[in-house]
């Protein structure tokens, strides 16, 4: 394992026999970075000089038109690494090419990378040292996300894995150890911290931060109870728990506690890009918000604010992604044409509201369900493959100027999963092409090489947020104005 011991790097016995054995020319004992040499031949991938979009480094815009990578019958999450197979991969990358994929978003795992919080797997590694070498092969950029459960967590990651100080300190070891190795990969495309991370509740760690950020902000209980319209009586000092999880438009109590959750999120992602940052300043560091981030509509109460706010995340990273899938007025069956449009009417005002940071914005999740049923959730009915490319390929279109990049969940069909991944690959389990995945190939061909320009939208509804993380009935209100305005450009269209 390579190992992170006190802010250096230190290798075992064995290892270090190994590279004794090198030949003379390799005098030095490797760092993490040597570990895997650059390999050239994809150019660079970076934000463009109008802050919105891709280019190589060679200038010609870069378009991410991709997947979201796991195969199917390896369990539910999938076991990707556990049950690698080089030769099945090799031979997706060969398929994803002739689809036009470029780019490939993969889940990195504590099972099989991160199982002591000062090492990385030796295993793991050489699995994704392949990966790497074969996406190189077929010309295809990588999207490692950081550590997650998939694999199974260690004991000393099951704990509140964003306020937690140690395990957020164990988070900067891993990205300082798999940073300095892949220093110099161009085949790395960027690095997304974690997959729609959200900042919890009530938790200790929370609860410990939340008095401290009243200290910090208010300084007294009689200062705190000013602000919260409330009696000194009423204020816990020292021992304040999280209000209730029930609306309370303008309550500045629960406005302070989103806020709260905001700084959590920030000192969350600011600590690892530096981290990043450190061992490869040349790494481009995104994280991959759920649609919740974006709190125009929430699954339940607004303790479901994901607190990954854009415009603020937006000043510790390089360019913006946001997941998304249809969710406007329950789970999206092909209803009907209103249906659809509210679907798509709530995307723009997602993706838009990302859009605003100024920075490219990539989905880097998106698709839904067709080529048969689901068995989820009670079940959900037939949807043909021509539903389903049809909805991706609206969803690329109206958020095209918006978005720079669309990656869609899953190559394949996942009949194991317990969620929409049952049939949202552009492959069926048996690896049969379906309608999305000659739309994709459609829609690659004619977006590769293109600088996307800027969106014109007409006129829409302004998402206030002090509002919206305090009111789900304020949220509601927000996407029926932007449905009706959204409703009125297409059909000024049609």
């Amino acid at each position: 394992m390579i190992r992170f011991n006190k802010g250096r790097l230190s290798l075992s016995s064995v290892q270090l026999l190994t590279l004794l054995m090198l030949p003379l020319w390799f005098t030095r004992i490797a760092s993490a970075a040597d570990a895997v040499p650059h390999m050239p031949g994809l150019p660079r991938v970076r934000v463009a000089a109008d802050g919105r979009t891709f280019e190589t480094e060679d200038g010609q815009p870069f378009v991410p038109m991709g997947v979201n990578y796991f195969r199917p019958h390896t369990g539910w999450a999938p076991q990707l690494w556990k049950q690698f197979d080089a030769e099945a991969t090799r031979q997706d990358f060969h398929r994803m090419k002739e689809l036009g994929v470029n780019c490939v978003r993969v889940f990195l795992t504590y099972g099989s990378f991160f199982t002591e919080p000062d090492a990385l797997n030796s295993e793991g590694l050489a699995k994704f040292d392949q990966f790497l070498k074969m996406a190189e092969e077929a010309g295809i950029y990588v999207h490692p996300t950081g550590p997650d459960h998939w694999e199974g967590l260690p004991a000393w990651a099951r704990t509140d894995r964003i306020a937690d100080e140690r395990v957020l300190d164990a988070l900067e070891r891993f990205w300082t150890l798999f940073a300095e190795r892949y220093c110099g990969r161009t085949v790395l495309f960027a690095y997304d911290l974690l997959n729609e991370p959200c900042v919890s509740w009530d938790t200790p760690p929370m609860r410990s931060k939340w008095n401290k950020w009243l200290d910090e902000t208010y300084g007294s209980a009689a200062e705190t109870a000013k602000a919260w319209g409330m009696s000194r009586q009423e204020i816990q000092w020292g021992e304040e728990v999280p209000p209730p999880k029930d609306d309370a438009l303008g309550n500045q109590r629960l406005l302070d506690y989103q806020r709260f959750r905001e700084q959590i999120a920030d000192t969350w992602t600011r600590r690892q890009t530096a981290a990043i940052k450190q061992a490869d300043p040349s790494a481009l560091v995104t994280v991959g918000m759920i649609q919740w981030s974006v709190p125009a509509l929430l699954p339940g109460s607004v303790s479901h604010y994901a607190a990954f706010r854009p415009q603020r995340q937006a000043q510790l990273v390089d360019f913006m992604e946001v997941h998304f899938y249809p969710l406007a007025t329950g789970f999206y069956e092909y209803k009907d044409r209103e249906d659809e449009l509210r679907n798509l009417a709530y995307l723009e005002s997602v993706v838009g509201e990302v859009a605003k940071t100024g920075k490219p914005v990539v989905v880097a999740e998106f698709g839904w369900y067709g080529g048969g049923p689901l068995t989820i959730g009670g079940g959900h009915p037939h949807a043909s493959e021509e539903d389903q490319a049809r909805w991706c390929r609206c969803a690329v279109e109206v958020t095209q100027g918006l978005a720079a990049g669309w990656l869609n969940w899953g190559f394949y069909d996942t009949p194991e999963a317990r969620d929409v991944s049952q049939r949202t690959g552009m492959l069926t389990a048996d690896g049969q092409m379906k309608a999305w995945g000659h739309q994709f190939k459609d829609l690659s061909r004619n977006l590769a090489g293109q600088h996307l320009p800027a969106a014109e939208l007409g006129p829409r509804p302004v998402l206030d947020w002090q509002e919206v993380i305090t009111s789900a009935k304020a949220a509601e209100e927000f996407r029926e104005h932007y449905f009706q305005a959204f409703r009125r450009d297409q059909d000024s269209q049609e």
